[in-house]
């Protein structure tokens, strides 16, 4: 199943094109992130599940980190991440959602907030 779902070819550029262009929001998570510093959890960039690009994933934890600026605060917006979130929960993923805010104020705090869904 997780190969048929994950990563798929026809959305490997567009997944590439993304990890090339980080927000300023995605690179400062990221450098706290990669290389497993984060509780030695492995977090993918830019993944794909299904149709969905997650900003994070820790395969280990089944846990999506999602970034959120101000494109995600409309309605429209709303409803689409309820809906993705609820596809990802079918799947065993869970979804933690955070504001560039929480990023850049504290960057700390953050890494707090993403080690509580940790299932040690």
């Amino acid at each position: 199943m997780g190969q048929l779902i994950h990563n798929r070819k026809a959305i490997e550029v567009f997944r590439r094109e993304l990890r090339k262009n980080p927000t300023p929001f995605e690179s400062l998570l990221w450098d706290r992130l990669r290389g497993s510093q984060l509780d030695g959890r492995k977090f993918r960039r830019q993944h794909s599940v299904g149709v969905y690009i997650l900003d994070f994933y820790c395969p280990m934890e089944r846990l999506c980190v999602e970034i959120d600026g101000s494109v995600h605060t409309n309605n429209d917006a709303i409803l689409h991440d309820k809906d993705r979130d609820a596809a990802l929960t079918q799947l065993q993923i869970r979804t933690l959602r955070i504001s560039n805010a929480e990023i850049e104020t504290d960057i700390e705090a953050t890494l707090t907030k993403i080690k509580a869904c940790f299932n040690n």
